[in-house]
């Protein structure tokens, strides 16, 4: 795992979902575990819950499927904002993913939130990824 934990985690759970995992582990952190909170409170994963070995603390996150062929919640999780390339906005020009079907997760000086919280508080920020 690199220097990048959003990118690891969003690799994570997109592995998941390919091979149909059940639960996932990624490496804990305040930013992951904040964008696993929003998953969850969103409705794209089951469960989140945070575990420690030794001095290494890891989040197991229990992703969703619907019916019996077991499709994923999740069709696209796409990273926006890298190490290398920042993708900043303000309020006004947020973007809806599908029409307001998908969410953008922001990182704003408020926290991290969805799109439509950024929008309501009228604040801007860091672009971390696209959720739908």
């Amino acid at each position: 795992m690199g220097n990048d934990t959003i990118a690891s985690m969003i690799t994570c759970i997109r592995n998941g979902i390919l091979s149909k995992m059940l639960v996932v582990k990624v490496p804990a952190t305040r930013t992951t575990r904040s964008i696993g909170t929003i998953l969850v409170q969103e409705g794209f994963l089951e469960n989140l819950r945070e575990r420690q070995v030794g001095t290494t603390r890891f989040l197991l996150l229990t992703l969703r499927y619907q019916g019996k062929q077991r499709l994923s919640c999740i069709t696209t999780l796409r990273r926006i904002s890298k190490p290398g390339v920042r993708v900043y906005s303000k309020h006004q020009d947020i973007p809806k993913v599908l029409g307001g079907m998908g969410i953008v997760i922001l990182s704003t000086s408020q926290g991290i939130m969805v799109d439509r919280e950024a929008r309501q508080k009228q604040v801007g920020g860091e672009l971390l990824c696209y959720v739908w």
